[in-house]
C-alpha cells in the first residue's frame, strides 16, 4: 500500500517516545509502530524524494534495558541527557497501581519535558500519560482528558487542570503545543491528527487504513460507566443512593427518596447535589440510561420495551435523553457495543 510523501518543504519531525517504568507497553510500541509507518513498510526512499514524516525515538531517564509496568523489558534507545530538542514529545499510558499516582518520582523527566516544550516542541500525551506531563504545570488553566476510570484521582491531584475525560482529543495552548487523548486507544485519534497535521489528511487516511486505526468522533462517553459517588460522607444521601439503586425504574422517584429521607425538599436537594454533583433527578436519568446500556447490549428487547423497562413510558422523550448522555442514539449504541454472533457461546443443547 502506497503512502504519499511528505509535502514538498515539509521536514521530517523528530519524536521522542517516552518510556518509564509504569509506562504500558501496548500505547508505547502501537505508537512507534503506527507513527514510523514509512520505515515499517519499506516506503522511504530518499533518492525518490518519498520521505518519512517522523523520526522516532524511545526515550527515558537512562539509556538500555527497562521493564516497563507490565515487566516486559524494552530498550531505551536514547538517554533524555541526549536530547537538546525535539519537535514532539509523547508520554504514552502509565499504568497506576493502587496507590495511585505518586507525585515527584520522576523529577528528571519533568524538567525535561518542560524544557523541550520552552524550546519549542509539541507535548502530547496518550491516556494516563498526562499526569506525568501534568507535573510540568503546563496543563494548568488548560483543557486535557485522561482515561475516564482514572479521572477523578487526575482532578484530585491535578485540581488546576480542567479535565473532559468524555472527549477522545483535546488540543490546548496559544500554539496548539499541548495535546492529550483519553482513555485507551484513543492513541489512534493522537496518531492520526499528527499524522494530518504535520503530513497532510491523505497521509492520515492512509495510515488509518493500513493499521485499521479510527477516529472516535462519538466522543467516549457511550464507553462511560456510570457510577454515583458515595465517598461524600453524608449518610442521608448515601442512604438515598443505596435506595435509588434498585428503585430507579419507579414512578416519582425523587418525591419517594425525598419522603424516605424525612428532610425538607429544598434540604434534600441542596444536600444531594452537594454531596454527588449531579441533582436528583439527573442522577436517576444516569441511573435509567445505564440500565438501559445494559439491556441494549444484552436482550433483543426493543427500545421501546427498554424504555418502559427503566421508568419511561414517552419512549421519544428516552431517546432524546439517551443520545444526549451517551452521544449516539440508542439504535448506534447497540450496534457498536452489542457481543456479535460469532462470539457467543453456542446454545446449550437438552
Amino acid at each position: 500500500m502506497a503512502l504519499p510523501p511528505v509535502p514538498p518543504g515539509q521536514p521530517s519531525r523528530h519524536v521522542c517516545l517516552v518510556a518509564l517504568p509504569d509506562g504500558a507497553v501496548s500505547t508505547l510500541f502501537g505508537l512507534f509502530d503506527a507513527m514510523n509507518a514509512f520505515a515499517l513498510m519499506g516506503l522511504s526512499d530518499a533518492a525518490a524524494g518519498v520521505q518519512a514524516p517522523f523520526r522516532l525515538d524511545i526515550v527515558g531517564e537512562r539509556s538500555g534495558p527497562l521493564a516497563l509496568a507490565s515487566g516486559v523489558e524494552i530498550t531505551v534507545g536514547r538517554s533524555i541527557d541526549s536530547v537538546e530538542a525535539s519537535d514532539i514529545v509523547i508520554v504514552p499510558s502509565v499504568v497506576l497501581g493502587p496507590r495511585g499516582w505518586t507525585k515527584g518520582r520522576y523529577p528528571r523527566l519533568v524538567e525535561w519535558l518542560a524544557r523541550m516544550h520552552a524550546h519549542g516542541a509539541v507535548l502530547c500525551s496518550a491516556c494516563s500519560g498526562i499526569f506525568l506531563v501534568a507535573e510540568t504545570g503546563l496543563f494548568d488553566g488548560r483543557d486535557a482528558t485522561v482515561h475516564f476510570g482514572y479521572a477523578r484521582a487526575f482532578a484530585a491531584a491535578y485540581p488546576a487542570v480542567s479535565i473532559h475525560p468524555e472527549r477522545a482529543l483535546v488540543i490546548a495552548g496559544r500554539r496548539e503545543e499541548l495535546v492529550s487523548s483519553g482513555a485507551s486507544t484513543t492513541w489512534h485519534d493522537l496518531v492520526l491528527y499528527l499524522f494530518a497535521r504535520y503530513a497532510g489528511a491523505s497521509a492520515a487516511q492512509q495510515v488509518a487504513r493500513m493499521f485499521a486505526l479510527q477516529w472516535h468522533q462519538d466522543g467516549l462517553a457511550p464507553y462511560i460507566v456510570f457510577e454515583g459517588r458515595t465517598d461524600h460522607g453524608d449518610a442521608e444521601i448515601v442512604s438515598a443512593q443505596q435506595w435509588l439503586s434498585e428503585h430507579f425504574a419507579v414512578a416519582h422517584p425523587v418525591d419517594e427518596m425525598i419522603r424516605r429521607s424525612r428532610l425538607a425538599e429544598r434540604t434534600f436537594k441542596r444536600r444531594f447535589a452537594a454531596a454527588t454533583g449531579l441533582t436528583p433527578i439527573a442522577y436517576v436519568q444516569r441511573l435509567r440510561i445505564e440500565d438501559a446500556k445494559r439491556r441494549l447490549e444484552r436482550t433483543d428487547a426493543s427500545i421501546d420495551e427498554i424504555s418502559w423497562r427503566v421508568g419511561y413510558e414517552d419512549a421519544a422523550f428516552f431517546r432524546r435523553l439517551f443520545k444526549r448522555t451517551t452521544g449516539l442514539t440508542a439504535g448506534a449504541y447497540r450496534r457498536c457495543f452489542r457481543m456479535p454472533a460469532f462470539a457467543c457461546p453456542p446454545p446449550q443443547n437438552g
